[in-house]
This record gives structure tokens, C-alpha cells and sequence, in this order.
């Protein structure tokens, strides 16, 4: 492989921004849930690279074919891979993917295919695009991929804030994650917050099961790292999500606080889950998956009594799809109160539409 721009390159990365930029000299696009992906292709060979810089290309042998198919000869693009289920984006069924076994590679590859649709252009042909504006970018973009029906596709943007602010409320339907904002005259700047994204915020009310300590933390000095969070369905409290944004003083002073609340595994609702030598679907506290061997996940058990309300800014399945940040307590609600049926759902959407929509 010989391209004017060779691996390892770090994409490009996004701040977080209340809204939409109004004024002008922004495009806008939407901000798909995959994985995030750099595709380098010199004739037959393609790579395929991960955020960091990790390789991919044997996890998605049917994007490889793909992308021998349908990109130009010689080009880097960079781009998400994503697998829809129906007509939504499913995150968790894109994670399974990554298996150790060829075989069962093989067999995702056909049940569940990824697609990718590509947002930035760092080389085409013998010339390399980082050093040009993104007008520049995307507009020999649209002319060398023009007509990608998929796998491979070519994500549809707007100058216009109204329409960018109505994907925002709309896209969401599909799985999709906000929207990403890019300045028409900036440069490609690897490993750079050069763009910004506007994500989805809202708040729940949730029941605090449990805590882990911080890597940092000694017998000496305990520190509280994560507060384990549940939420109620049918008399069960499931495992929803962690939120762990504290400073050091905070957690001394929440692991001391919560001492009185600590009770045996065996007393506590999940303490039925430590049978899992692998994480079930919703991946409860002290269970082991691919993505996290070697970790040690055991957690401190609290009485369920406490109610916290936390922001959080997209689900993926039955749980928040990051960290969840703390809010304030709320001393006013029952634990028992606290469902899943308070959480927002977003209205449907087609991704078909999304996909198909080209530039505006």
C-alpha cells in the first residue's frame, strides 16, 4: 500500500456544544452510533483502522469487499461502521462483532453486515485532502462517490442551522446520535476537537444499587469511583448505567457517606447475577465479556434505598449508553418509583431516509 496519507492516523474529533451554530461557515451532518473508522484503499488492499488506530479489517470482511467494489481506486476516507437492525442503528449488536474466532466473524459478517458511510476525505488518488478546507473535501467527496446505495455510503450534510436543528429532533428515531457541526474552512487536524457535536440530554431518576472504588483508592484513603445505578421493571432492579463524574475530595466524602447503606451480596437484588461467568444482555455489575477481561468488576453492594437523579444522553438497549452525570439526591422519591417507563422515547424514524437523503 502506497497512499499520499498512510495509517496510523487519528480522526478528527468533536467538542460538546449546547446547539446548533447559527451563524454561518458550518456544515452540518448527522452523528451516526458506530464505530468510528478510517478506510485506506490502494486497488485491491484495504485497511481498515479504529478511532485508535487499532485494526479492524478482519472484523468486517464484507466492508472490505465492499469497499473494493464500490470506493475509487486509491482514496482514505474517514466514516462509521454501523449495523442496522430494521430501520434503526443497534450499537450493541455492532460490539458483537469484534470476535476472536474467524469463523464466527464470518458467520456476523452474513447475519448481521455492517454498513459504512463516510463523512471526511483525506486522500483521492495521488493527492492528499487534510490540508484543504472542508468545502474543498466535500465536494470531491460527492463527486467520486457519487451514487453509493450500500453498504458503502456517503452521509448527507446541510449549511442550513433550521434543517440541522430539525435532524436533531428527528434522527434520533433511527438510533442516530445528535448532529455534528464542521467548519467549511478548517483543515483536517488529526486528534483534534476542530468539530462540534450537539448530543441529546435528558434526566432520570434512579435507584443507587451499589459503588466501585476508584483505581487511586487505599485502605488509607478510600475513594469512591462509580455509583452502580438501577432502575425497576416488574419488580426487578436492573442495571441501567454508572455515573462517576466526581473530584477527588467528593469521593472521600460519598464512600464515608454511603458506609451505613452497604449490606451483604446475598441481601442485595443482584446478588443472583454472580452465577454469570459472562455478562448476560444487560450486562450487570461483576460479570465478565470480551470487552472487559482482565478488569476487575466487582462491586460494593448498597441497600436500595437511595434516589439520585442523573443526565444522560442516549440509551443503547435497557441501559444509558455513557456515564451518566450526577445530578443532585432526591430525597423525595420511593426507589420503587423509579421505571423505566419515565424515560423518553424518541419518535421512529426511517435510516433508509437518512441514508438516501445525499447532500442538501
Amino acid at each position: 500500500m502506497d497512499l499520499p496519507v498512510m495509517p496510523p492516523v487519528r480522526p478528527m474529533l468533536a467538542k460538546s456544544v449546547k446547539g446548533v451554530p447559527r451563524e454561518e461557515g458550518w456544515s452540518f451532518e448527522p452523528k451516526w452510533d458506530g464505530f468510528r473508522c478510517l478506510v485506506f484503499k490502494d486497488g485491491d488492499e484495504v485497511e481498515l483502522t479504529s478511532r485508535n488506530t487499532k485494526p479492524l479489517t478482519r472484523y468486517f470482511p464484507e466492508i472490505v469487499a465492499a469497499a473494493r467494489e464500490q470506493l475509487p481506486e486509491r482514496c482514505v476516507l474517514d466514516g462509521e461502521l454501523f449495523v442496522a437492525v430494521g430501520s434503526r442503528l443497534e450499537f450493541e449488536v455492532l460490539q458483537e462483532r469484534i470476535h476472536p474466532a474467524d469463523s464466527r466473524v464470518r458467520l456476523l459478517a452474513e447475519e448481521t453486515p455492517a454498513g459504512y458511510v463516510a463523512f471526511d476525505l483525506l486522500a483521492l488518488g495521488d493527492e492528499a485532502y487534510a490540508d484543504r478546507p472542508f468545502s474543498e473535501r466535500r465536494a470531491a467527496m460527492e463527486q467520486s462517490l457519487v451514487g453509493l446505495d450500500g453498504p458503502c455510503h456517503l452521509t448527507r450534510t446541510t449549511t442550513d442551522p433550521a434543517e440541522a436543528e430539525e435532524w436533531f429532533e428527528q434522527f434520533e428515531g433511527a438510533g442516530l446520535d445528535g448532529v455534528i457541526a464542521k467548519p467549511l474552512a478548517a483543515t483536517y487536524q488529526p486528534n483534534a476537537r476542530t468539530m462540534l457535536k450537539i448530543k441529546h440530554e435528558r434526566t432520570a431518576d434512579v435507584v443507587l444499587a451499589g459503588y466501585r472504588e476508584h483505581k487511586t483508592s487505599t485502605p488509607e484513603r478510600p475513594l469512591l469511583g462509580s455509583l452502580l445505578l438501577g432502575l425497576y421493571d416488574g419488580g426487578k432492579l436492573q442495571h441501567i448505567g454508572v455515573s462517576a463524574s466526581f473530584t477527588e475530595k467528593r469521593r472521600a466524602e460519598l464512600i464515608e457517606e454511603l458506609q451505613p447503606l452497604v449490606c451483604p451480596l446475598g441481601e442485595h437484588p443482584w446478588g443472583e447475577w454472580t452465577e454469570f461467568l459472562v455478562a448476560n444482555p444487560g450486562r450487570v455489575p461483576g460479570t465478565q465479556s470480551r470487552w472487559s477481561q482482565g478488569k476487575d468488576l466487582s462491586f460494593v453492594p448498597l441497600r436500595p434505598e437511595r434516589v439520585l437523579e442523573v443526565k444522560y444522553d442516549h440509551m443503547e438497549g435497557r441501559r444509558f449508553r455513557h456515564t451518566a452525570h450526577f445530578k443532585r439526591w432526591r430525597t423525595d422519591r420511593d426507589p420503587e418509583s423509579c421505571g423505566y417507563e419515565q424515560l423518553e422515547e424518541p419518535v421512529g424514524y426511517e435510516l433508509g431516509r437518512i441514508l438516501s437523503g445525499g447532500a442538501s
